[in-house]
């Protein structure tokens, strides 16, 4: 069983920073590949970047761009996403996710472990 868990999140002025973490722990016997999620009020939870294992592939949604930056330290089994230029509509519940497919974690109904999800609210 593999949980993970994710902090960082609050309340931000627009055009601010936010880094969020997701910290995984438990067992598992194959390497995770890593993303994130966003779900807004009233609209269905959505893609917003994903890692491979090694570090070495990224994807993010268009609307991040530029803005988002995901990454992840192995050693410290933590996944990282940096929000940078933050706008009203990035205002979210943010779920962090992990699959042994890389595939897998770019599609919300596929992933196979979630975190319980943090709140980001962008303040205009």
């Amino acid at each position: 069983q593999v949980q993970l868990e994710e902090s960082g999140g609050g309340l931000v002025q627009a055009g601010g920073s936010l880094r969020l973490s997701c910290t995984t722990s438990g067992r598992t016997f194959s390497p995770l590949h890593m993303g994130w999620f966003r779900q807004a009020p009233g609209k269905e939870r959505e893609f917003v970047a994903t890692i491979s294992w090694s570090g070495g592939v990224t994807e993010y949604v268009d609307s991040v761009k530029g803005r988002f930056t995901i990454s992840r330290d192995n050693a410290k089994n933590t996944m990282y996403l940096q929000m940078n230029s933050l706008k009203p509509e990035d205002t979210a519940v943010y779920y962090c996710a992990a699959d042994p497919s890389y595939a897998r974690t770019k599609v919300t109904g596929a992933v196979r472990y979630w975190g319980q999800g943090i709140q980001v609210t962008v303040s205009s």
